[in-house]
């Protein structure tokens, strides 16, 4: 399991789409979601639509509400009408949704079953349906937002080698920073051990580790994904043409206000 991609959910999907062009992203053409209700059922049209910044085996997805009056199958307004824009979710990377909707069924933190999700994407040869499989985890159970797993069943339509390539040097995912009060750093660290198989991948923190001169939301919440780079110098200096930066202890951020909901990270790639 790994994560798969983070979810930055906003109505002002123009603005910030443009915004990470400026933070140096290549983003993939808007593509509108069809999403299934329950694991019976087959999609029906979302209010939503999606550019994502790829790397090859994970991406961050920005999502923007399009048409709100084209229905919601997986809840996402309720979730922007109470926090506003920003990072409210990420997804973990499966290979067998079957099992992982039994294993968190088991834990008693989902009862989606296996839903359906897709939408259209160009490739150079025409129009293709992007397809997927997923399990959500029971909001109640995660009021930090939404937490689901991803099954890619056409990863060579989301992954497409013209949009890998990015101004910045971007690579991957670097992670994702969600912030708890600090009485419950332990609870939620165990959460998210069940949640991911015993895989270390979200960076569960209190208010006091937060990014320097971040200012806390209400809590729990996610407070910046980020990004490993080719050349971190290099990155930061195209990117403080459009805003400024900040250092932290493994590279630079750009600030939730400037980044338009939450921060943005970025390190050092490892060879």
């Amino acid at each position: 399991m790994n994560i798969d991609h983070t979810v930055f959910l906003t109505r002002d999907y123009e603005r910030t789409w443009q915004r990470y062009e400026q933070l140096g992203f290549t983003l993939s053409p808007p593509s509108r979601h069809f999403a299934a209700r329950t694991g019976t059922s087959e999609p029906v049209p979302s209010c939503t639509a999606n550019r994502c910044a790829c790397f090859g085996g994970s991406f961050l997805e920005l999502i923007g509400i399009v048409d709100e009056a084209a229905g919601d199958p997986w809840h996402v307004l309720p979730i922007l009408d109470a926090r506003g824009d920003g990072l409210h979710g990420c997804s973990f990377g499966v290979d067998d949704s079957a099992a992982a909707s039994k294993r968190l069924e088991e834990a008693g933190l989902s009862t989606s079953g296996v839903l359906k999700l897709q939408r259209d994407v160009e490739l150079p040869d025409g129009t293709r349906t992007a397809r997927f499989r997923s399990v959500h985890i029971r909001r109640d159970r995660t009021p930090e937002g939404i937490l689901h797993t991803a099954e890619h069943l056409t990863p060579e339509y989301v992954h497409q080698p013209r949009y890998l390539d990015h101004p910045n040097g971007a690579t991957a995912v670097a992670g994702i920073v969600l912030v708890v009060p600090d009485d419950e750093i332990a609870a939620y660290k165990s959460r998210y051990a069940v949640i991911t198989d015993g895989q270390d991948l979200v960076d569960i923190v209190g208010v006091n580790d937060l990014l320097p001169g971040e200012t806390p939301k209400e809590l729990p919440y996610f407070a910046a994904h980020g990004v490993v780079v080719a050349d971190l110098a290099k990155a930061r200096t195209l990117i403080e043409q459009h805003v400024p930066t900040t250092t932290h202890r493994h590279g630079f951020f750009v600030r939730a206000e400037d980044a338009l909901g939450a921060a943005v990270y970025f390190e050092q790639e490892t060879r």
